[in-house]
């Protein structure tokens, strides 16, 4: 199984794990790094390290990171150029993160990659364009009001 480790700036990363271990059950092979205030980027660089070495099991490890580039991004980011079985995401967001938990069995770093990306942009949108999507499906699905 991929190891997934979550960054970010304050407390986002302990944070965002919480909330996908709510709603998806607690994860195995994965840790939040949190960079709160007065931590330096040589202390966040050791933390990314020794989280990546405790959640990689040989299938590769992928960091959801909070914001492009912000200083957690900018660490793995050197992390993965040093180890091609990692990746980074960043953007992360809590659609992303807890859909991908539930996926990441048996596939590779890449994949997870792309996928995840797809995930995140799903879960950014607003309550009106759900509602138009509802509207165009009832629309679609009753082709006229006589169902024919």
């Amino acid at each position: 199984m991929l190891g997934v480790i979550i960054t970010g700036h304050g407390r986002f990363a302990s944070g965002l794990l919480q909330g996908v271990e709510q709603v998806v059950g607690e994860q195995l092979q994965c840790c939040a790094v949190d960079f709160p205030e007065g931590v330096s980027h040589g202390e966040l660089r050791c933390l990314l390290e020794q989280a990546c070495a405790s959640c990689d099991s040989g299938e590769g490890v992928v960091i959801l990171s909070d914001l492009l580039g912000g200083s957690p991004f900018r660490v793995a980011a050197v992390l993965a150029k040093q180890h091609p079985d990692y990746q980074v995401i960043t953007g992360t967001n809590m659609q992303l993160a807890a859909e991908m938990m539930l996926e990441r069995e048996g596939i590779t770093p890449q994949r997870f990659r792309d996928m995840a990306l797809k995930c995140g942009q799903r879960g950014i949108t607003s309550l009106w364009h759900e509602e138009q999507k509802q509207c165009t499906q009832k629309q679609n699905d009753g082709v006229g009001s006589d169902g024919i």
